[in-house]
């Protein structure tokens, strides 16, 4: 099938923008097939980096520098990685496509596409392992760190893609995947997007060039996402996800009295012993539960699945107890709202790590959450922490301003209660610092084991 991608970009004039994972993968899959005129086009300068891979190549050109995004209309199409931020360039005149929209072109009903500001990478991945069990050939895709055209020769008529979807993957999009699936909707990525309006725009892209035939699997108590697709013209069929039994129409999944039903069908008793706690992770399950009846799966081969998931890493992950603090790792919470998730699930947090770079979220709701509820002890580190520790006012509540991670560390096993837990869930990204989150939830067990 990915023939027709490659006669696709035949006597174009190609640029590949961004040469990250994403662009390396586009670049190995033309010229696994096709010995064409290519320009990579990139801020940095990546031929020294990649001079094995680049340097016997007579069929390439370069772009780089600050201007690298200027005249990308001169191409007739610019394949872009998602890491790429365009919000400030016009792309009115610009053909931008991407491998996820490539692979859409040719085979969009055999794509699961997973999105949301929080959840996505737990849900796709669990998704990805109920089809396993259930003996689907299906492949683990997208922003969770393996592009689609790395392996796109193996995919075959019945193989079942499982992608997860960033807003900057689905921005350029002018087509759905069969089966959409949007999480959630929150403040997020303002540095990316540029505006809460747009970012969400760019994630509804998953719905928004649906058929009749299609599946839209959607939160329908969780605002504005509920908002956004009633007030859309979307063609979808929608399947609603909810935690209560209220107002319940065709095809929704919902609590009953502990147990998960999809319209009158018994799924899934909330009380089951799983790896996945908390009611952020109950919603994962659920979206996944739908997924599987769309698909006619098997509900105990399903279940059992479930059952066997353990979290991802830095996403509520345990590190360890030591001298008698247990401490977990939730690197992955950019947002406040995944750091109070977080908090409610463990229940029995004294001490908070959090903070990162400002990218103009509004905290007020953090803060007051902070100021009534239960977590005794705030370490506050640049810069949102320093920003929200000036307005703590709980007298119960202890804060300590911490620039280092380490000295962070350090003060939280001298602070935290015995029996209780530390949490490192930082409510903002962790750039200023750190590379990503991964490389800040990394360091802190680290930390945490060299007590």
């Amino acid at each position: 099938m990915y023939n027709k991608i490659l006669d696709y970009l035949k006597g174009k004039n190609i640029a590949i923008l961004g040469f990250g994972m994403e662009g390396k993968s586009t670049y190995n899959f033309i010229r696994r097939h096709l010995n064409i005129p290519l320009t990579i086009i990139d801020k940095n300068d990546v031929y020294d980096v990649n001079k094995e891979l680049l340097e016997h190549d007579d069929q390439i050109s370069y772009i780089i520098g600050d201007e690298y995004l200027k005249n990308l209309n001169q191409f007739d199409i610019v394949i872009k990685s998602p890491g790429v931020i365009t919000k400030d360039i016009n792309t009115t005149d610009i053909n931008i496509s991407s491998q996820l929209e490539l692979f859409l072109k040719i085979n969009k009903d055999n794509v699961i596409g997973i999105t949301g500001t929080k959840g996505k990478s737990t849900t796709t991945t669990l998704i990805y392992e109920i089809l396993r069990a259930n003996g689907k050939d299906a492949r683990l895709l997208g922003n969770i760190g393996r592009p689609i055209f790395d392996d796109i020769e193996t995919y075959n008529q019945g193989t079942l893609l499982v992608v997860e979807m960033a807003a900057l993957q689905l921005e350029f999009v002018s087509i759905s995947p069969h089966i959409g699936v949007i999480l959630n909707l929150y403040e997020d990525h303002l540095d990316h997007s540029g505006s809460v309006e747009k970012y969400h725009q760019n994630k509804l892209n998953m719905f928004r060039f649906q058929s009749e035939k299609d599946y839209m699997v959607y939160f329908s108590d969780i605002e504005p996402l509920n908002s956004y697709i009633d007030e859309g013209s979307y063609k979808g069929r929608p399947y609603r996800v909810q935690l209560h039994n209220k107002n319940i129409t065709a095809h929704t999944a919902y609590i009953y009295r502990d147990v998960v039903y999809f319209n009158q069908k018994e799924l899934f008793d909330v009380n089951t012993d799983v790896h996945l706690i908390g009611e952020h992770n109950l919603r994962n399950i659920m979206a996944a539960l739908t997924v599987a009846e769309i698909l006619e799966l098997d509900l105990k081969k399903t279940i059992d699945a479930i059952k066997n998931f353990k979290p991802l890493e830095h996403r509520i992950e345990l590190v360890g107890t030591y001298q008698g603090i247990t401490y977990y790792n939730d690197a992955i919470a950019t947002i406040p709202k995944a750091t109070v998730y977080a908090i409610n699930a463990l229940k029995d947090v004294d001490t908070l790590i959090f903070g990162g770079m400002d990218r103009g979220i509004d905290y007020q709701d953090f803060i007051d959450y902070l100021n009534e509820g239960t977590v005794r002890n705030l370490i506050c580190m640049p810069t949102t922490g320093y920003k929200i520790a000036a307005k703590i006012r709980n007298k119960n509540v202890h804060k300590y301003e911490i620039e280092k991670l380490e000295d962070a560390v350090l003060k939280a096993s001298e602070i935290t209660e015995t029996g209780k837990i530390c949490l490192l869930s930082p409510a903002a990204s962790s750039y200023e610092y750190f590379k990503n989150f991964e490389e800040k939830g990394n360091a802190y067990k680290n930390l945490v084991k060299n007590l």
